[in-house]
């Protein structure tokens, strides 16, 4: 009986994931008629010769991310990790035509192709146990807070939430190994690849210490040693601008005398004015509202599960199973809430709407908001339903937030 759920469930999100699919595209389609706020995609290509589909593919950091895959010279460039330019140019060299136009149809269909949404059943079964929870999770992530970035764009986020779900998936089963190629390759994506180690070290160190208060020297030396694995985009990354900048040039940058030198957060502060508290000013309020809702689910979910898992750490109570509490959702919590403070204090914000997607926290919390709170559970599809058509509109429109 549970496996035809299943089964039946599988088919039933892969149906609803295309839907949702063709509903963006032509919910783009429909948007392409409207002005463009901003007219520098037609500076790239002819308007009289774009297919509908591609005019719309061409907005905010595509635009540097073309550029990088074509070659990376400016130090602003190093704020884009080399996932998404690595695939572009890849694709370059094996596509008979490399237009701009061709290639960002061809991340449309990389996008396309790393849906996640079986991926994020499949774990939600390991750590919920039960197929209609499971179910609930995964038909909430088709209304993404950012489904253009997710579904669409040549962005990162569809690639860097898959890798991220499969790495979590594989530390479910223990295959460590596997979890940190997922998450190496999670963090050729985005910078926040590096956070995911966290999930390794809770499943090889921190949970046996909890449950018998010993270490084994080499459980130890394995979780560094993989650890280090998912580190290495990141270290990989700084190393190219400190040649570029530091060793290939008479005049070195002036961040190459840090310790450590990071061009990345060099360049976040100076480009993007990325640092504590920077973001907190009063012509940013508006971009915080739009967040609000993202920040303050993940926040009281996060918050509030920390407090419930205390007591999960305390043999000596009677643990009573509940699917929002199970203790294999530690990690996740203490990821989720990591991860919002860090976007609410110290980045520009209104990211969050992007990135959230990548938790599957997100996901597990507006679930159990529908099934205890189902009147703000109502709330939360209404505002992603809105909130999702009024974000495509303003993505096609070349309007903010990006």
């Amino acid at each position: 009986m549970a496996n035809g759920q299943k089964k039946r469930h599988r088919k039933q999100l892969l149906i609803f994931a295309l839907s949702a699919q063709v509903l963006i595209q032509l919910l783009i389609f429909l948007c392409s008629y409207l002005p463009l706020f901003d007219s520098s995609p037609w500076v790239v290509w002819d308007k009289s010769n774009t297919w509908w589909a591609t005019a719309s593919l061409l907005r905010w950091d595509v635009f540097h991310i073309g550029l990088v895959a074509e070659e990376r010279i400016y130090e602003h460039q190093w704020a884009f990790f080399p996932g998404v330019p690595g695939f572009i140019k890849l694709l370059g060299h094996v596509t008979p035509n490399d237009s701009w136009a061709t290639l960002l149809q061809e991340g449309l269909m990389l996008a396309i192709a790393c849906d996640s949404t079986l991926v994020l059943y499949e774990l939600s079964l390991r750590h919920l146990k039960s197929p209609s929870l499971s179910f609930l999770s995964a038909m909430l992530s088709l209304l993404p807070s950012s489904p253009v970035t997710l579904r669409y764009a040549a962005y990162a986020e569809p690639f860097f939430t898959w890798a991220s779900y499969r790495g979590m998936l594989a530390c479910v089963e223990s295959r460590w190994a596997l979890a940190s190629a997922y998450f190496t390759l999670a963090g050729a994506f985005r910078s926040n690849g590096i956070l995911l180690s966290g999930f390794i070290l809770w499943g090889i160190l921190v949970e046996p210490f909890l449950n018998a208060r010993t270490l084994a020297i080499n459980r130890i030396t394995y979780a560094l040693l993989l650890t280090s694995l998912v580190f290495s985009p990141m270290v990989y990354h700084q190393y190219s601008g400190y040649q570029a900048f530091c060793q290939d040039t008479e005049v070195p940058a002036p961040w190459c005398s840090n310790f450590p030198p990071s061009i990345y957060t060099f360049v976040q502060s100076k480009y993007w004015n990325v640092g504590f508290l920077r973001y907190w000013t009063l012509q940013q309020s508006p971009n915080f509202l739009l967040a609000a809702p993202v920040i303050a689910l993940l926040s009281y979910s996060s918050i509030r599960s920390v407090y419930s898992f205390a007591s999960l750490l305390d043999k000596s109570r009677p643990q009573n199973f509940y699917h929002f509490e199970s203790q294999s959702l530690i990690p996740h919590c203490i990821h989720a809430l990591v991860f919002t403070s860090i976007l609410l204090f110290a980045a520009h914000t209104q990211i969050i709407l992007r990135f959230a997607a990548s938790l599957p926290f997100t996901y597990w919390s507006a679930a159990r908001l529908v099934v205890e709170h189902p009147q703000l559970g109502k709330w939360w599809v209404c505002w992603s339903v809105v909130w999702g058509a009024v974000s495509l509109v303003l993505w096609s429109t070349f309007l903010p937030p990006a």
